[in-house]
């Protein structure tokens, strides 16, 4: 019995070969930052209110003229067809199925087409603009036309972090197995025969249709071989691209956020990349607030890592955020169930914060605000690391 997001990630661990499991995990050299997204969380107290009307307590939230079940979103997971084969469209439809966003990762293994197919929800494309312009200039256009409904930018990946789990595990592309991950694998038979099946998966969007992409561009794209001459005045090339919303990723300086909001960006993620890049970087939560002061209170803000439950998500909220994204509780459901592990553990989120709200005396979303949290110093105490 899974009764919540850890039972989920302790059966994937299971399930998993250990450098598919460590891929998913794994943070940037000392993982500090990656804790501290948990740890952060974990010192917000949920502060409730009685005697409250809670007969009726609405979870739904209106972004972008679209219609929420909760305000919790699938994040961006590259390489989800290594959890499972056709993760990417497995994952789309479960976020569909459920009501909720799912955002598509330019490091998928599916193509955009089919992922959009695949869901009746909200359906958003997350974009790096790797060294040639041309493939992200060819991967919103293909996004445009399969009537993808936002664009998110991810501003935070200049270059790769240093992922030591992977460079331990010998985990590379083009994808070379050594003795150990070898023995790995063969212990994990099911997960074996389902790649053998559908074979390695690559990273299909970084070519046109019905064409493969160079062994080059694939190993670039995991080793995160980004543009580093992206700054604030190309938003105006996107901006000539893309016809909808257009959002920001990666954000966590205040001035960030105020720039954006005057260069009319639709909407911000504060993250820090589920602490897979600057391991010294501050948890996404701790940023929150001062990040909606300076966007101001209009501009959609969402929030990811860290977040395991409904609370969190309460947490996110009272903080300033719109709504969440979870991407690690998405990769665990997917490795344990495919499709309908990803349903599982996003209804589990959604039952959460309903049970959260109804035991705050919140009946609405948009109810939530500072007096509901009890914030520690955190300059004070420090942040567990």
């Amino acid at each position: 019995m899974r009764l919540n997001v850890a039972d989920f990630r302790q059966r994937a661990r299971r399930v998993l070969p250990r450098f598919v499991f460590d891929y998913v995990e794994g943070g940037a050299e000392d993982e500090r930052c990656l804790a501290r997204n948990r740890a952060d969380l974990e010192r917000l107290d949920l502060l409730p209110q009685g005697l409250r009307d809670t007969r009726h307590v609405d979870t739904g939230v209106d972004v972008f003229g679209q219609r929420w079940a909760a305000p919790v979103g699938v994040a961006p997971v590259g390489l989800a067809g290594l959890v499972r084969p056709g993760g990417d469209v497995l994952a789309a439809a479960a976020a569909g199925a459920a009501g909720l966003p799912y955002v598509l990762s330019t490091a998928s293994n599916s193509r955009l087409e089919a992922v959009r197919e695949a869901t009746s929800g909200p359906c958003w494309m997350q974009l790096y603009v790797m060294q040639a312009r041309e493939l992200a200039e060819q991967i919103v256009q293909r996004a445009q036309a399969a009537g993808f409904d936002a664009l998110v930018l991810t501003i935070d990946v200049p270059v790769s972090g240093y992922r030591e789990r992977d460079v331990r595990n010998g985990f590379s592309l083009p994808f070379r197995p050594g003795p150990a991950m070898l023995w790995d694998m063969l212990r994990h038979p099911r997960w074996l025969a389902r790649m053998a099946a559908s074979g390695a998966p690559g990273f299909v969007n970084l070519a046109p249709q019905r064409q493969t992409a160079s062994p080059q561009a694939q190993a670039a794209l995991l080793a995160r071989a980004m543009d580093r001459s992206l700054v604030w005045e190309d938003l105006a090339w996107l901006r000539s691209l893309w016809r909808g919303p257009l959002l920001l990723k990666g954000v966590l300086h205040p001035e960030d956020a105020r720039r954006a909001a005057s260069l009319g960006v639709d909407g911000i993620i504060v993250s820090n990349h589920g602490g897979r890049q600057l391991d010294a970087a501050p948890s996404a939560i701790r940023m929150l607030p001062q990040i909606r002061a300076a966007a101001g209170q209009t501009l959609p803000l969402f929030v990811d890592g860290g977040v395991r439950r409904g609370a969190d998500v309460a947490r996110a909220l009272a903080s300033g955020a719109n709504g969440v994204f979870v991407g690690r509780p998405m990769a665990y459901g997917l490795a344990v169930a495919g499709q309908a592990g990803v349903e599982q553990v996003l209804t589990l989120l959604a039952a959460e914060l309903a049970r959260t709200m109804t035991l705050m005396g919140v009946a609405r979303v948009q109810d939530f605000g500072a007096t509901h949290i009890c914030r520690q110093d955190f300059d004070k105490r420090g942040s567990h690391g």
